[in-house]
């Protein structure tokens, strides 16, 4: 009898051990610790250490102390003593504050040029930091290596603002003569590339005044490239006004292509050396693939086919594959990196060259490689195989006392509560740091946990990660189902496609809000909200409103409505409803492109992987609701060729 009961009692146990965290602080849980607690992330930010410790002396107990402890040691750190630090350390070691916190400190000690403590602590600092690097480098400099300058060196091209540790860094290297001035010229086309203007002038400061560009001229390259190349400058014979050249047409043939091409043919030619004109060419190529220009393989003729890099050769690929020459997809993705040439898009697309030059048995080798992988291009390796991609039969499903059990981990209780005070960045990052290292049984009971509050995005992220144990009812739930089920019938849409594209859009984050102002489960921009809403007869609608759920689902959904309307094509509306339906028209061919196609070729690298994640999404959801997925294949199906004379501008906001 006794041995009958175990389980039982063992489950009752893990739950109450579950709920101690809780009762610890529960005299000081309810609206006066929220307020605290708010209050102490408040004066936090604010910089205000008195007012901080104000707060925090009402809320000992906790959940979310070590965040406390975090920030009142944060304010001083600069200042701090290392004993202080490592007594922070040894109480919240293993905690996501103690790694924020040890990075923290590493820059403060990098700055100090306190190698030995620096030392000591970067051998338990397990995340990427450049700056971090750059103080690591210059800690082995300190102690006579010379190796660390030669490494130190990729960080010169590092496209962005060098943070304070590497620049002092780089003004090393450029005193040791490691960093010379083709390199700085190197780093600011690169900065060029990127619009990172500012950061180039930075770069440009290491030259000799002697060797400097003039800043007028500079200046024009970057706002007006086309005037300054319409009328090239004095002093061509110069190096630095040829660079300054190179940066302005870098520059305009982010805007036209074409009319830098007609150039590197004619009056650049003169002027420039081979080398800088098949880099020019190099960067002509890649603006033309991106807006389909018909003469975009004829420009990548005139490279130096050895110095593309992998970003110019995934847009020779692209290229390729818009105009059926399964040669140069071949070629471009046979020069690619070992490491972006694993990657499933190529994998797939080589596999698909391969197929189309009568090579069989070698795609069906590739296809192999991915087969089985729950993403876009996993699902159509499986169709090339002749499967179709399903959910499995029998999932792993967590007990209650493996949920328990998660509640009880004391990580994801922070991000919890984080997350329900409205502090949705960091309790994501603190989830994040918790599940590292979690199992499959552990993520899926971190993602039930998580279904369980609510709190859906943490939930499919984690059910995401799993790697033989899976849960695609975790992966792909239906929240507020009967909201979306009839709005979908209301408006004569695929449930599944609408479930997919709210699955990526905010991963049924009911407040989600981006950075472009969109808001809400359907991710509804203020401009687009306004002209749906008129357009279904939503009477009585407020800006407001936008994130209720109903509201907000009815002005998606009609949203989607208008847009597949409008195109007639899934793959189409999925692209115009992340960047507009003139993109979306003006990204089809002169001729009918397969779906996948179309989807691989969109300039905009985010509608790119939106739309294959909408469309994968799709027929996940087409499985778990109808238990019989329609084939992606068959989903994308062909997108049909520009009609002449069709408009492609319109007023209509992009999502």
């Amino acid at each position: 009898m006794i041995f009958k009961n175990f389980r039982p009692l063992s489950l009752l146990c893990v739950l109450l051990a579950g709920l101690l965290p809780a009762l610890a602080f529960a005299a000081t849980n309810g609206k006066e610790a929220e307020f605290h607690v708010l209050g102490t992330f408040d004066a936090y930010r604010a910089g205000d250490p008195m007012k901080l410790a104000r707060h925090a002396q009402k809320i000992e107990g906790h959940v979310l102390m070590p965040w406390v402890e975090y920030m009142r040691l944060s304010l001083k750190l600069e200042d701090a003593q290392t004993s202080e630090v490592r007594a922070f350390f040894s109480t919240y070691g293993t905690t996501y504050v103690a790694e924020r916190m040890r990075g923290d400190w590493l820059k403060v000690l990098g700055k100090r040029a306190d190698w030995k403590e620096f030392d000591r602590e970067a051998a338990d600092y397990a995340r990427d930091d450049v700056e971090i690097r750059c103080y690591a480098w210059l800690s082995r400099i300190s102690r006579g290596d010379e190796s660390a300058l030669a490494e130190a060196q990729e960080m010169w091209l590092y496209p962005a603002d060098l943070p304070e540790g590497c620049e002092k860094l780089a003004t090393l290297l450029w005193e040791r003569n490691r960093i010379q001035v083709t390199d700085v010229w190197q780093r600011v086309r690169e900065l060029f590339e990127e619009g990172q203007i500012v950061a180039a002038k930075v770069a440009l400061g290491y030259l000799p005044k002697a060797e400097a560009p003039d800043e007028r001229m500079l200046a024009e390259a970057a706002r007006q490239p086309k005037r300054l190349l319409a009328k090239l400058p004095k002093g061509m014979d110069k190096r630095a006004t040829k660079e300054v050249v190179v940066l302005a047409a870098l520059r305009h043939a982010r805007n036209d292509p074409e009319a830098i091409a007609g150039m590197l043919g004619e009056e650049l030619a003169k002027y420039l050396p081979e080398a800088d004109l098949r880099y020019l060419w190099g960067r002509v190529a890649v603006e033309g693939a991106r807006i389909h220009h018909e003469n975009t393989l004829r420009w990548y003729a005139r490279t130096d086919e050895a110095g593309l890099d992998d970003q110019q050769l995934a847009w020779k690929a692209r290229a390729g594959l818009r105009r059926g020459a399964w040669q140069t997809v071949r070629e471009a993705i046979d020069r690619m990196s070992p490491e972006v040439r694993r990657e499933a898009a190529w994998t797939y697309w080589y596999g698909r060259a391969l197929a189309a030059q009568g090579e069989a048995t070698g795609s069906r080798a590739y296809y192999l490689r991915i087969a089985g992988q729950t993403d876009f291009y996993g699902l159509l390796a499986n169709e090339e195989l002749g499967y179709v991609g399903t959910v499995p039969v029998a999932g792993y499903t967590p007990s209650d006392e493996d949920v328990a059990k998660a509640r009880n981990q004391p990580g994801l209780a922070r991000s919890l509560e984080l997350i329900r005070l409205g502090m949705r960045t960091e309790g994501v990052r603190e989830w994040l740091f918790t599940i590292r290292h979690f199992d499959d049984r552990q993520l899926l009971a971190a993602a039930e946990l998580a279904r369980r509050e609510g709190v859906h995005d943490r939930a499919i992220h984690t059910a995401d990660r799993t790697v033989r144990a899976h849960n695609f009812a975790l992966r792909y739930p239906v929240p507020y189902y009967e909201v979306f089920s009839e709005y979908a019938k209301t408006y004569k849409l695929d449930e599944a496609w609408v479930l997919g594209l709210v699955r990526q859009e905010s991963r049924f984050v009911t407040d989600a809000r981006s950075g472009a102002g969109a808001a809400g489960l359907m991710q509804v921009m203020p401009r687009t909200a306004k002209l749906v809403a008129k357009k279904v007869g939503l009477r009585g609608f407020k800006p407001k409103d936008v994130t209720e759920i109903e509201t907000n689902v009815n002005l998606g959904t009609g949203y989607m409505k208008m847009v597949l309307d409008q195109l007639g094509h899934q793959v189409l509306a999925s692209a115009a409803y992340n960047a507009g339906p003139s993109r979306a028209r003006r990204w089809r061919d002169a001729r009918p492109l397969e779906g996948a196609i179309y989807a691989e070729t969109i300039p905009f690298s985010e509608t790119r992987d939106y739309v294959k994640k909408v469309m994968a999404n799709a027929v996940f959801y087409s499985a778990v609701l109808n238990k019989s997925p329609t084939p992606i294949k068959a989903r994308l199906g062909t997108v049909p060729a520009r009609v002449a004379g069709e408009p492609i501008e319109d007023d209509d906001a992009p999502q």
